[in-house]
Formats: C-alpha cells, sequence, structure tokens
C-alpha cells in the first residue's frame, strides 16, 4: 500500500495566492504546475498520484513540496543561478581600451566596431556591448577651442568674479557682435523621409540678398538685451553702438559700468573713448575663450528661434525678423545663471583609459 504524502502546513494567504496561480493564464507555466503540486498534496493525494496527474516524476514532486514546506509561496520561485560563465571579461574590457590608442589599421583615419572585432578576434557584439558599457562613441567627436592665453586662470576670474559677485552699485554689461548675417531665400516646408519620418526641408538651392551685423549688450543682472543692427562692424560702429548704449541705460552716468568683451580687434585700442568716460571699465575674456561671454548664449537662442530654417526676401525682412524676436523676448527676459564650478583651459587626452577608470 502506497505511503501518503506529508500535509504541508498552509496559511490562508498562501492557499488563496495558489489558487490564483493554477487559475491564472497570465502566470508562467511552471509556476502554475508548481501551484497545482501543492494544491493535490494540501488535498491529501499521494506522491504518485499526484506526479501522475501532473505528468512528471515522484522526486520533483517531493522537492516542491519540501520547498514549501520550508519557505512557503517564495520556496516556489528559482533560485538565483550562476548562469553561463561569460566569455568576455574584465581582461577583454581592458584589451579593448588599450587597443583604441593604438595606431588604427591601415586605410583607416581612426578605430570603428568592425575593425577593432577583426584586430581581436571577437564579435562585433562583444565589442559593441563594451563601449556602450563604458560611454564610447566612436563615432561622434567635439571640437573646441584651447585657451592659450596664459593669462587664462586670472582672466576668467575677473570675468566670473563679476557674474558671482558684481561690484555694489555698478552694472554688468556683456557685449558683443553677430557679424555677416546671411539673408538667405530659399524654400522651405515639411517632407516625409523614406523610413516614413515626417522632418523640416530645405531646398538645397538660395538666392543671397546680402548681410548684416547685429551688435548686442546683454544686462547681466536682468537680462536684458539692447541691439543695434549696421552693414559695416567696425571700430566706429563698435563705439556708436557703446554710446547708444550708455543713453538707454538708467543712471549709465552715475554707476560703474564693467563691459565684458572678447579680443576681437575693434574691441581694443579705444583709450580715448574711455578717458571720456572714465565710469565705463572692460574686461577682456582670455585668448581663445569667448565662450565666457554670457551674451553668447543669447546669440545661440537668437539663431535657433529666428534664424534657423529661415527664409528672408532682403536684408530688411531680416532686419525685421530680429527686431520681431527682440520685442517677443525682452518681456519674459531672464538672467542667465553661472552654473560653472571651475573654469579652465581643456585639454586633450590621449589615452581612453584614463577617462574610463
Amino acid at each position: 500500500m502506497a505511503r501518503k504524502a506529508r500535509i504541508p502546513y498552509c496559511s490562508e494567504n498562501d492557499r488563496q495566492t495558489l489558487s490564483e496561480w493554477v487559475n491564472s493564464r497570465s502566470m508562467e507555466w511552471r509556476l502554475v504546475e508548481r501551484a497545482r503540486i501543492i494544491n493535490k498534496l494540501l488535498d491529501g493525494e499521494q506522491v504518485q498520484k499526484v506526479a501522475r496527474d501532473i505528468e512528471t516524476s515522484q522526486n520533483t514532486v517531493i522537492e516542491w513540496r519540501d520547498r514549501f514546506i520550508t519557505n512557503g509561496i517564495k520556496g516556489l520561485y528559482d533560485l538565483p543561478r550562476s548562469g553561463k560563465p561569460p566569455k568576455y571579461d574584465k581582461e577583454f574590457r581592458n584589451l579593448v581600451l588599450k587597443t583604441l590608442e593604438l595606431p588604427p589599421p591601415k586605410g583607416q583615419s581612426n578605430w570603428d566596431g568592425p575593425s577593432l572585432s577583426r584586430h581581436l578576434g571577437a564579435s562585433d557584439d562583444a565589442v559593441w556591448r563594451v563601449l556602450r558599457k563604458e560611454g564610447i562613441c566612436l563615432a561622434r567627436q567635439r571640437s573646441w577651442c584651447v585657451s592659450t592665453d596664459p593669462e587664462f586662470a586670472p582672466k576668467a576670474a575677473d570675468i566670473v568674479g563679476l557674474y558671482l559677485a558684481p561690484p555694489e552699485n555698478a552694472l554688468v554689461i556683456s557685449v558683443d557682435e553677430k557679424p555677416s548675417i546671411q539673408a538667405l531665400e530659399r524654400t522651405t516646408g515639411y517632407v516625409c523621409t523614406s523610413n516614413r519620418k515626417i522632418v523640416h526641408g530645405l531646398k538645397s538651392t538660395y538666392k543671397r540678398h546680402g548681410t548684416l551685423n547685429l551688435f548686442a549688450a546683454l544686462n547681466v543682472a536682468t537680462g536684458t538685451i539692447h541691439t543695434q543692427t549696421t552693414e559695416l562692424k567696425r571700430r566706429v560702429e563698435f563705439l556708436t553702438f557703446m554710446d547708444q548704449l550708455l543713453l538707454d541705460l538708467p543712471d549709465s552716468n552715475k554707476k560703474e559700468i564693467h563691459v565684458i568683451l572678447d579680443n576681437y580687434c575693434i574691441h581694443k585700442r579705444n583709450d580715448g573713448w574711455l578717458a571720456a568716460h572714465p565710469n565705463v571699465k572692460f574686461h577682456f575674456t582670455p585668448t581663445s575663450a569667448s565662450w565666457l561671454n554670457q551674451v553668447e548664449i543669447w546669440f545661440g537662442i537668437l539663431s535657433r528661434k529666428a534664424l534657423k530654417n529661415a527664409s528672408f526676401k532682403s536684408v530688411e525682412q531680416l532686419k525685421s525678423a530680429i527686431a520681431e524676436f527682440i520685442e517677443v523676448y525682452q518681456p519674459n527676459a531672464k538672467p542667465f545663471i553661472w552654473r560653472k564650478r571651475e573654469v579652465r583651459g581643456s585639454q586633450l587626452r590621449n589615452t581612453i583609459r584614463n577617462l574610463c577608470n
């Protein structure tokens, strides 16, 4: 006579969970089968009969019975498994990084995924997994100006100091010009690409109707902008713009005015004008570091919102578009907040491993 199965203790909550698993249509099949085994054992059926009904072995029934007795519902889940040993380990990762520092293969200017996999005798997928994990983008590139100014640190500190702690009862003004803005007339619209994506379309041919120059001064404290368009960008136009700027600024003759400029030639050798305006002081950004000038941020906003992908039939239409943008921008102008904690000249790194470790 066959022995009866040892009936495990089961709480009401576990019994309800088992019933839900057995009747579930979305639960994993193996968990449903294990729930059916435990339900039959709880109903007093023998191990041999349960194994026959479920179409599995008696040892399997006993195993899940014992795991349920020990851990309850949690015991019916699979235990963590070590999985297949990795074929490409940390040593392979270091080998990929080391290879990127070697000269690229003959006929190539730089490494790419297929050339790396061929050189290492590994699969493309293995190489790309390493590159993705390390955040290395071989196809993307970035360029920037590296300041070689021997006085970079004091000049940068002077500019940033004006942003973070301007002198009392003083105005800080960021000034620059956007030269040779082209009035280009061309057909624009929307096109549907071969992959069914809709994008902004520009016709490759265009008519050039001339250019204009834009002088701009940003009030660092308020974010308001003062501009003037000119046909030329000589020193005389720059000083004329500065004269008009002082007339537009409130109480400009009673306050110190600190003007931030880059090293363009028309900004230099203006000692006569500065002598006539003793309350104005020019501060120059380091060489190849005009990005320290906040008005450059505003020029970027202007380009994206009013100039990019636009079509102008004349210089006057271009001038009108700039004026309309400023009219809309001015009431909602806000100061730019300087967030960069450290300012220094960027340096190219010749090793990838130093960046990844």
